[in-house]
């Protein structure tokens, strides 16, 4: 097991949060952070912990994106006329693992980034299996026939513990959908409040 996929038994109990939302979260369970302190009373973190804690929580939720990556996405976003924080969450919602767990067809974005990886889906009619992929508005994003009924797909689309946003569309009996728009921070239905904000001045330091 990677060191990536192993981290997302701990990251909620790490960030203190329920990250995704979900009720199998530990989080539910047992509210202290993993290790042998983790019962200790918690200090009052610094502005630099305050920054730091968004930028893992933003990471995290994306299945735990590699720092160097992370990087990237924050440059560019940097590089782009108008907000850089808008920037940054367009550029994160417009991954192609993203928008396979936006449109319901894998119940976490680590399953969503194995799916895409797996090489399951095909953008505009080609096969595509690289998770990071920029998705451009319109795009038409669709399950291989073979893969319409694997358990996994179908009970993510069954699944009641998200909806999809408005802007994506998605029809689960076909199993295909698009990428309508690009989301503003507002349109993006996180389940804990991100604070992109913050990344950049993080980043900006």
């Amino acid at each position: 097991m990677t060191k990536r996929l192993e981290s997302k038994y701990k990251i909620n109990r790490r960030l203190g949060v329920n990250l995704w939302g979900r009720a199998k979260s530990p989080i539910t369970k047992r509210e202290t952070i993993p290790g042998q302190h983790g019962a200790r009373r918690k200090q009052k973190p610094t502005d630099f912990g305050v920054q730091l804690m968004a930028k893992q929580k933003l990471k995290g939720y994306y299945g735990n994106i590699g720092e160097k990556q992370f990087q990237k996405y924050y440059q560019e976003a940097v590089r782009r006329k108008g907000d850089t924080s808008e920037n940054l969450i367009e550029l994160l919602e417009r991954r192609l693992d993203a928008v396979v767990y936006r449109m319901k067809l894998a119940v976490t974005p680590f399953a969503a980034r194995q799916f895409v990886n797996h090489g399951h889906l095909t953008v505009n009619g080609k096969r595509l299996n690289i998770p990071s992929y920029q998705v451009r508005d319109n795009d038409l994003i669709e399950v291989k026939e073979k893969s319409k009924q694997l358990t996994a797909v179908l009970d993510a689309a069954q699944s009641g513990e998200r909806d999809v946003p408005d802007y994506i569309e998605i029809d689960h009996r076909a199993m295909r959908g698009r990428f309508l728009r690009a989301p503003k921070l507002a349109d993006v239905p996180y389940p804990v409040q991100m604070e992109p904000n913050l990344v950049v001045e993080f980043y900006s330091r």
